[in-house]
């Protein structure tokens, strides 16, 4: 018994992205797993990925996500050249069973209209669902298109019409051994991920400014990579970075907060994110939203580094609070739990992690869905059974 899955992923970045890049992280923990255990993966893509598949599809040489940063109606035609080669590749292929969509909106808006004509679908839900109000509050998948959530908080706030068409909620999961834990910590804490407003770069900087705790923001704004990157840009005065709304949020309210004990230290990856996360004292999360995924948290975790933030989104599922982390409900709650982290036991961190959130427990997790969506669709497979038990 096989079963081959389509994984689309989209044209924004490589598989695996060079340092930012949530979605696109996922499925380079995701597809490895899904091989181990028996699945073959048709990978939808760029064409500079190099994860591991037994196929590729590219429309796009390397990652538009550069172009993002462009007004909609200069960048709108994207998704949907991608989205074209991934309907070729399904009317050519046979041995596609099923597909596994991460992109949003166009993914499931271009394979509905494929109808009965294409395999069935499963999309996994990596934003927030009130996003897209008038498409997630309406779509109808025909009894074929089916969707996965990245969190329990994540499907209570989604439209009616998609929690009915639902499967459940699949934990986001990374390669655990990938991170090597650490209990010698550095003074500094740290924000990884993009620079923008839902982030909360700068409710971490007030609150480590006030306590003089170092603190280093790890990630891209924009489509630039570091500091210099972004001043280059900036120095064009025709540069569509003028008009971004994450860039406006950085020059105003988190640049003005630098100085020798808070500063932005550009995207990072690789060994030297890895040795960030785990020399780091914790992990702050002070998101502004409902953040349905999380994986710099379990990243973290994986790391022995325990995580502070809001209690909110995906944080109280993937976070004990005192045990691998604090979670408040207001910004001078989550100051005053930077004075208690050295209550936390690191390896209590890396044991959730290990226990709850490996990127094995990902993909067997994945694989009951995939066999629930081919059974719901009545196709002539049986349900399929995976050839290894291994997390």
């Amino acid at each position: 018994m096989s079963l081959t899955v389509l994984v689309n992923t989209g044209p924004w970045l490589p598989v695996p992205p060079r340092d930012y890049g949530g979605i696109e992280a996922v499925v380079a923990s995701l597809v490895p797993e899904l091989r181990r255990r028996g699945v073959r993966v048709v990978l939808a893509t760029v064409e500079e990925s190099t994860l591991p598949a037994e196929r590729y599809v590219t429309v796009f040489a390397s990652g538009q996500f550069a172009q993002i940063a462009a007004p909609y109606n200069r960048t709108m035609g994207i998704a949907h050249a991608h989205m074209q080669g991934v309907v070729a590749e399904l009317e050519r292929a046979a041995d596609i069973d099923l597909v596994h969509d991460h992109v949003e909106v166009v993914g499931p808006s271009v394979l509905r209209a494929m109808a009965m004509a294409g395999p069935p679908v499963l999309q996994t839900l990596h934003w927030d669902l009130r996003k897209h109000p008038h498409f997630y509050g309406s779509f109808d998948g025909g009894g074929r298109i089916f969707f996965a959530g990245v969190s329990p908080r994540q499907l209570e706030l989604a439209p009616a019409a998609l929690r009915r068409q639902a499967l459940g909620a699949v934990p986001l999961g990374v390669q655990v051994d990938d991170f090597h834990p650490s209990s010698d910590k550095d003074d500094y804490v740290l924000v990884l991920g993009r620079i923008t407003d839902v982030k909360g770069q700068d409710v971490a900087a007030r609150a480590c400014r006030d306590r003089g705790i170092e603190l280093l923001l790890a990630g891209p704004v924009a489509g630039a990579r570091e500091p210099r990157e972004l001043d280059a840009e900036l120095a064009e005065p025709s540069n569509p970075l003028h008009q971004n709304g994450d860039v406006e949020f950085y020059l105003s309210r988190v640049r003005p907060l630098e100085g020798p004990a808070m500063r932005w230290i550009g995207a990072v990856s690789g060994t030297r994110k890895r040795e960030l996360i785990a020399r780091a004292r914790a992990l702050l999360c002070p998101v502004r939203w409902e953040e349905p995924g999380g994986t710099a948290v379990i990243e973290a975790l994986a790391s022995a580094t325990p995580v502070i933030g809001f209690r909110r989104g995906c944080l109280p599922m993937l976070v004990e609070h005192g045990v691998t982390g604090f979670l408040a409900d207001d910004e001078d709650e989550l100051a005053r739990y930077l004075d208690r982290v050295d209550e936390l036991d690191p390896l209590a961190c890396r044991e959730a992690a290990v226990g709850s959130f490996s990127s094995g427990r990902m993909a067997e997790r994945y694989i009951d869905l995939y066999a629930e969506v081919l059974r719901r669709v009545g196709g002539a497979r049986a349900p399929y059974e995976p050839t290894s038990n291994t997390v």
